[in-house]
């Protein structure tokens, strides 16, 4: 089979085809030939600080057709059409945890499949798990053209959310952003979220902030929530390191909770998906949720895909074509 592997270099790592055995499944495996497979930010800077060692699987999510499942697997069956989360998507099959898989819908297409897992899987856990949505609050949102911010949207609307509030530093991103249960934008370019955020509630605040931004926008996000208030931080485009006002904290009784994979272990990951299928599945399958792909690649063209990704242009998700 072929599948993508980062190999290191003086400048970091770039991704290259390999031509590899065909795996099998062991007993509690499942393996997938994969059709399509989603392409995410956070692989980017990783493969940049790949420098030395062995060449490491690409990918984090799938789209495709159970082969074969191994000893004690009652699940699936040969021919469910599944998507996945794990390691080693971006290559023809795949090996996985009957557990990091989810059901198809019939109306899906393979494209927008391999665009539901990661993102999904990460806006529930931030939004649903850590940041504890009750029906009736509100969301701010940012960098709501993301990925994680379209599906994070989407979510709040669909479990019982108020009010979504998304922002952006793009006024054409907002107005593609809109259709999908935006009911504040707000333009970053303007310096006005505070303002913005505390009219549209009322002077209340919002309940919980999503946020993939991190230090540029930290602030800013403290100052307009809600008394206790979460603030999930997922991503840190602008930045690492941010100023914290303790009285802000302090009185309004704020929770600031950080996500990611990387320090979960397998049960934890696991739990992750599980719990998307329960709460987001069911509004995939309704007609619910919708999984806006901005543009696909060829198999071979991973390199160019995280290019374009660079440009931040791209509105909803990026997908390979696998075969």
């Amino acid at each position: 089979m072929k599948a993508i592997r980062i190999v290191p270099g003086e400048h970091g790592g770039r991704p290259v085809v390999h031509q590899l055995p065909d795996p099998r499944p062991a007993a509690g495996q499942v393996l997938v030939r994969v059709h399509a497979a989603g392409i995410n930010r956070g692989e980017i800077p990783m493969a940049r600080r790949l420098r030395e060692g062995a060449p490491v699987p690409s990918g984090v999510e799938f789209a495709g057709t159970v082969i074969e499942t191994g000893a004690d697997v009652r699940t699936w069956q040969p021919g469910d059409r599944v998507m996945g989360h794990g390691p080693g998507g971006h290559a023809e099959q795949v090996l996985a945890d009957p557990l990091a898989l989810m059901r198809v819908p019939d109306a899906l297409s393979w494209v927008e499949a391999a665009a539901f897992p990661n993102v999904f899987i990460t806006a529930h856990d931030a939004l649903v798990s850590n940041g504890e949505l009750r029906p009736g609050e509100t969301v701010l949102v940012n960098a709501a053209s993301s990925g994680i911010g379209l599906a994070a949207i989407q979510i709040a609307k669909g479990m019982g959310a108020k009010s979504v509030i998304a922002t952006s530093r793009s006024q054409a991103k907002l107005a593609r952003v809109a259709p999908y249960g935006v009911d504040v934008a707000i333009d970053m370019t303007r310096g006005t979220q505070v303002a913005e955020v505390m009219a549209a509630t009322g002077e209340r605040g919002a309940d919980i902030v999503i946020d993939s931004v991190g230090a540029s926008v930290f602030e800013d996000n403290l100052r307009c929530m809600a008394l206790k208030g979460r603030l999930v931080n997922i991503g840190r485009l602008g930045g690492s390191i941010a100023r914290l006002d303790l009285d802000i904290l302090w009185l309004r009784r704020l929770r600031l909770i950080g996500v990611t994979f990387r320090t979960r272990t397998e049960a934890e990951r696991l739990a992750c998906v599980q719990g998307c299928a329960r709460d987001v599945l069911p509004l995939l399958q309704a007609g619910r949720i919708q999984l806006p792909v901005d543009r696909t690649f060829a198999f071979d063209a991973l390199g160019e895909a995280h290019a374009y990704m660079d440009t931040d242009q791209h509105v909803g998700k990026l997908v390979l074509l696998v075969s």
